[in-house]
């Protein structure tokens, strides 16, 4: 059992890798995943008050879940267990529960069992976790970056909260390079050792939100640079090209080719050239571009310019960025290529994008109008006594599901924003709205007869 425990006093070696020694020894030190780790978070007064509970820790390599597994482990009073799925079997885990009634009758402490790479076990694996983490004996925290809801059986991931990690952002990789850079204890401080802005940009680029990722290779460009017959103190692009094999795109994300791109992407989706759309989305995406930026981009053209003319496209659009939260890249790159494709040869409309700004144009000249009476809330008898609700027409006793009455306020009835185009589903929408609006007409008319 002790090659499963873990050391409460374990401190990373100062000869192993920068990534390890750079890991942080505090709450305090830790970096990224502000939602769940923010002051009054669920999970950080868990820690704070040393009741944690049975969680899962789902997100990409590099994010902090076993880092975080690790700073609960210095938290807690618990017994701490730490294996990990790829090196333990069914064997391993009796022998932790065993030692976990053991601890629970001698010492009167609770077990947390941390398991890294809990999507490695297979079902009868998880299964003997699950009597045990239901009756309480163990808390389960599971460390993993494939979906729960896919690699882990339903039965247990009721019993756990699965606890969503993101990537680190360009500044949290950011500080955790700097820190490693200055740090002469763990770090390379004792080296002391610059790396240029362009180096460090491309250094964060590379990692893609991956902490581990970002500093191995700082760690391989400082090699780089130091053992080379001139040896340097400062790390330049071209070091860390050479020492990376990896090449820096030319493109700044926040320069005029990084908006030239992405107009040029959204101008050839919207100009239905399938071929222009994929070129400049691989140019964005072997540039370093975010691809989730890219997705985000693809859902706004799915509602701006195809809209209602294929109401599936936003359908689409929303799968890849999914898809590819859940693969990744290289793997969840095509599942953006598909949706663009799809949205490049999907029929075109701007009808809503159109409306609605009209809408909001009028909602903010005209101020708060009040509702009409007939569709107002009626839950009470004082309500109704006052009007709300009277005359009110429920649409599905009349044929067809329809009948003429208005629903905008008295100042702008017959007014119209959306004005649906003869294109693809959008079609479909516009003879069944020119018939309902012919029908207001004639209700109009021939109450007009009647008043007269």
């Amino acid at each position: 059992m002790d090659l499963f425990k873990e050391n409460e006093n374990h401190e990373p070696s100062l000869e192993g890798p920068l990534a390890d020694r750079m890991r942080p020894r505090s709450l305090s030190e830790f970096i990224g995943q502000d939602k769940i780790m923010g002051p009054g978070s669920l999970l950080r007064r868990a820690i704070d008050a040393d009741r944690l509970f049975s969680m899962i820790l789902w997100g990409p390599p590099g994010c902090g879940k076993t880092t975080l597994a690790r700073l609960m482990a210095r938290q807690t009073s618990s017994n701490f267990v730490h294996f990990s799925a790829v090196l333990s079997g069914v064997k391993q885990i009796r022998q932790v529960i065993d030692e976990a009634r053991r601890t629970r009758r001698v010492h009167r402490r609770a077990t947390v069992l941390f398991v890294d790479e809990i999507h490695r076990f297979n079902k009868s694996q998880q299964d003997a976790f699950l009597h045990h983490v239901e009756s309480g004996l163990i808390t389960l925290i599971g460390a993993t970056t494939e979906n729960p809801s896919f690699e882990v059986i339903a039965p247990l991931l009721s019993r756990c909260r699965v606890i969503r990690f993101e990537p680190l952002n360009r500044d949290q990789l950011l500080t955790i390079v700097k820190k490693a850079l200055a740090d002469r204890q763990r770090g390379l401080g004792k080296h002391k050792l610059n790396i240029s802005p362009k180096a460090l940009e491309h250094l964060v680029r590379l990692a893609d939100g991956d902490a581990r990722a970002a500093l191995n290779n700082l760690e391989l460009a400082a090699i780089y640079v130091m053992s080379r017959q001139q040896p340097s103190d400062s790390i330049e692009i071209e070091d860390l090209e050479a020492a990376l094999a990896a090449k820096a795109p030319r493109y700044d994300k926040s320069g005029d080719q990084h908006y030239d791109l992405i107009s040029a992407f959204h101008k050839s989706l919207r100009g239905s050239d399938p071929d222009a759309s994929l070129y400049w989305l691989a140019r964005m995406l072997t540039a370093g571009e975010d691809p989730l930026y890219i997705a985000r981009r693809m859902v706004r053209f799915a509602s701006e310019d195809v809209g209602n003319a294929d109401p599936y496209a936003l359908q689409h659009a929303l799968s890849a960025m999914e898809a590819y939260r859940f693969l990744g890249s290289p793997e969840g790159e095509l599942a953006l290529a598909q949706a663009a494709v799809y949205l490049a040869t999907a029929p075109k409309s701007n009808t809503v994008y159109k409306a609605f700004s009209r809408v909001v144009q009028v909602a903010g000249k005209t101020g708060s109008l009040p509702v009409p009476l007939h569709i107002r809330n009626a839950p009470t008898g004082l309500m109704r006594q006052m009007g709300h609700g009277k005359g009110y027409k429920y649409a599905h006793d009349y044929d067809g599901g329809f009948i003429p009455q208005h629903y905008l306020p008295e100042q702008l009835q017959g007014n119209l924003y959306y004005f649906p185009k003869n294109v693809g589903y959008e079609k479909t929408i516009k003879q069944r709205l020119d018939h309902w609006r012919s029908l207001i007409q004639k209700n109009q008319e021939n109450k007009a007869k009647q008043d007269s």
